[in-house]
């Protein structure tokens, strides 16, 4: 898919996103603590059965799960060489899950790093990173890209560089924040979104963050301030920690899509799921914006 080729589809109206995949993970049996990447290419059936649920909820876009596979992240598992194998084998599963009938995105995401000079990161280590593992997603075969739990626009231009320089894939961006659209580097969500859309984003927005009933103003404020299609992928609620350390998300299927239909009126046009959502979900976003 060309950037152009994006375009054309977000005239045809809303688009689709798949939900969580680590916390269904986990109820899956992977251990905490764990390479989520290495275990899923060891383990590929319960990432597969996920996805083809997504498929089904009415996904239009999964994300394969090639969330931590850039060098830096991986060189803390002492993995750092095998970018390539494992972001190959991931978006293989999840092209395999899609089986053609939803489009699959290569995910990228921040590295905790700050970026110089409010940190020791420079661009140039980044930029390299990112290039890396962008070549073996566009040499996987991924329909687009997805840079999401940003915590600052500068890291995030880093991965539209790359990006550029490799290939001409959509690139989609989503911003992590406080309810009130403060991120978390510095800075907030709509001084990002224009930055961002400068820059190259094809779409711009949140994901994870807070529940969808509390973002109906920062959604509007982003639709104001860009010309590009807005996203949203927020969490189905705030959760609440248990004795064992999981987490407990306050929203329920029903009550996620009728927030996320208020989302799409204030002018989001990609929605999905995060943290606590799964595939039931999906589906109540699916009907609720359908309706």
């Amino acid at each position: 898919m060309t950037k152009q080729d994006f375009k054309k589809r977000m005239e045809q109206g809303i688009l689709i996103l798949d939900g969580a995949t680590g916390s269904n993970l986990l109820k899956a049996g992977m251990p905490k603590g764990v390479c989520t990447e290495q275990w899923i290419a060891d383990h590929p059936k319960p990432l597969m059965e996920l996805q083809k649920a997504y498929v089904e909820a009415g996904s239009d876009i999964i994300y394969a799960p090639t969330f931590l596979a850039n060098p830096i992240s991986l060189a803390g598992h002492g993995l750092e060489a095998e970018t390539a194998r494992l972001n190959e084998t991931l978006v293989g599963i999840s092209k395999e899950a899609a089986q053609g009938r939803a489009l699959v995105a290569g995910d990228l995401t921040t590295t905790g790093k700050l970026m110089e000079p409010l940190g020791e990161m420079s661009y140039e280590a980044l930029y390299d990173a990112y290039r890396e593992q962008i070549s073996c997603l566009v040499r996987s075969g991924v329909d687009l890209l997805v840079a999401e739990t940003m915590m600052a626009a500068d890291e995030t231009m880093v991965i539209l560089d790359a990006a550029a320089s490799l290939c001409d894939l959509p690139v989609l961006c989503s911003l992590t924040m406080e309810a009130d659209g403060s991120l978390f580097f510095g800075g907030n969500i709509y001084e990002a979104a224009e930055i961002l859309e400068a820059a190259g984003a094809d779409a711009v927005g949140l994901n994870c963050s807070v529940g969808p009933d509390q973002l109906e103003a920062v959604i509007a404020g982003i639709r104001e301030r860009v010309s590009i299609p807005v996203m949203a992928k927020p969490n189905a609620g705030m959760p609440k920690i248990t004795e064992t350390g999981e987490a407990v998300y306050s929203m329920n299927a029903s009550d996620f899509g009728l927030h996320m239909k208020a989302l799409a009126k204030a002018g989001a046009c990609i929605l999905g799921g995060c943290c606590g959502t799964d595939p039931a979900y999906i589906r109540a976003l699916k009907e609720a914006v359908a309706s």
